[in-house]
């Protein structure tokens, strides 16, 4: 019997490859890495890298197509916004079960989520649409105080702003203007962005699975940072929450309720919802799992060893059973490193000595010397992660706190 083949799109700048190759490993099925770059190795190893053209889906799916009558691809999963969507086009001419067209176009354009959202109730805050060309004081004369201006594609933050009053309006808006004009960023929805109410209250974000349009809520994580802006760096996502029982069940009813009328069905999904006296509210619902490395931080199983987060969403995307699957019982926490301040990383010290903090599981660090960076709301990565797992929440949170500590970024 052939061996299942999944076709796994992962833009060339991911840095999840490695975790995906693994547990496609250890579930004993091939893969073929889709890409935007063509790899060294595609000529000698044609049935395990593809390059696909990410900027135009239909091509990308014609690519695929092509590819899938030479090797049979038995499930697709994708790993990013704009990959969902070129992965819902290729499943769509493959055949394939997986999030529709249109879901993954609305999950990942955050004005077209929000009309949505509105329209099936789902509390969502106010919101209106801005073009970048608008006389833009005569639109904030007419905005809601205080507000958030974001852009409609950009993921982890980056451009979102806060401004409590006219002239922070413009400014912010002129400043996500700059950064819209990046060259790493897309054009389309480059000329507008979305104005929000901002929502009090503590934020958490949902990592869930999609199956047959249910939701299985994977983990509900506690943000114990405030993120009232002006700019809205994450730091700390720890789980499991300790909001009360009826609080996380009224964020998973509102983000089933998200993902329904969205119309996405199955995969997985990351939802960022605040929650304050009048209950949740649905700020973001995509439809990928969490971003970067921060899926290290979640194992599911009690078995000797526990599957990843990378391997449950394989298991789903090649059709095996994934309900039930529940997550390890300890409390575990992520820290995302933030940017001190703009440079070029020299050298970044005390790497070990955060690694020696008790319950600190692994310190991470992608950023490498040379590199430039860019803190919020300009920045679009973070130099490193800072893993812990240990009986209870606060002792997580504690020990990835101590081991940030011992971290010295040297930038010039």
């Amino acid at each position: 019997m052939p061996r299942p083949r999944l076709l796994l799109l992962l833009p060339s700048t991911t840095y999840r490859a490695a975790a995906f190759v693994a547990a496609a490993r250890r579930l004993g099925a091939d893969l073929t890495v889709a890409s935007d770059h063509v790899s060294v190795f595609a000529d000698a190893q044609p049935d395990n890298f593809l390059a696909l053209d990410f900027a135009q889906a239909e091509r990308a799916a014609e690519q695929a197509a092509a590819f899938h009558a030479n090797y049979p691809v038995t499930g697709i999963f994708a790993g990013d916004d704009d990959t969902v969507v070129v992965a819902a086009h290729i499943a769509r001419a493959l055949g394939l079960p997986y999030t529709t067209v249109d879901a993954a176009l609305a999950a990942r354009d955050k004005h077209r989520q929000r009309v949505l959202l509105r329209a099936a109730g789902v509390p969502v805050p106010d919101f209106a649409l801005v073009a970048l060309d608008d006389d833009l004081e005569a639109r904030a004369r007419e905005a809601p105080y205080p507000c958030v201006l974001k852009p409609l594609r950009l993921a982890a933050s980056r451009g979102v702003i806060r401004a409590n009053g006219p002239a922070e309006f413009v400014a912010a808006a002129r400043r996500i203007g700059r950064i819209l004009q990046m060259p790493d960023v897309p054009r389309e929805g480059a000329d507008a962005l979305l104005v929000e109410a901002f929502v009090p209250g503590p934020e958490v974000a949902l990592e869930g699975l999609l199956d047959g349009g249910r939701l299985q809520v994977l983990a509900l994580f506690d943000k114990p940072d405030p993120l009232d802006g002006p700019f809205f760096e994450e730091t700390i996502y720890v789980t499991p929450s300790r909001l009360s029982e009826e609080a996380q069940q009224a964020i998973a009813d509102c983000s089933q309720a998200a993902a329904r009328a969205l119309g996405l069905t199955s995969g997985p999904v990351h939802g960022e919802l605040r929650f304050n006296e009048r209950g949740p509210w649905l700020i973001e619902l995509a439809a990928r799992p969490i971003g970067g490395r921060c899926g290290a931080v979640l194992r599911f199983g009690v078995d000797a060893e526990p599957l990843s987060l990378e391997a449950l969403h394989l298991h789903q995307a090649l059709g095996m059973p994934t309900a039930g699957v529940t997550r390890e019982p300890r409390a575990a926490a992520v820290m995302m490193i933030p940017v001190p301040r703009g440079g070029t990383l020299r050298e970044l010290r005390g790497i070990e000595a955060a690694r020696a903090v008790a319950h600190v599981e692994d310190v991470v660090i992608t950023a490498h010397r040379g590199q430039e960076l860019v803190p919020l709301p300009e920045g679009a990565s973070y130099p490193g992660f800072i893993f812990a797992r240990a009986a209870d929440p606060e002792t997580a949170v504690r020990a990835v706190r101590a081991a940030h500590a011992h971290l010295a970024f040297d930038l010039t």
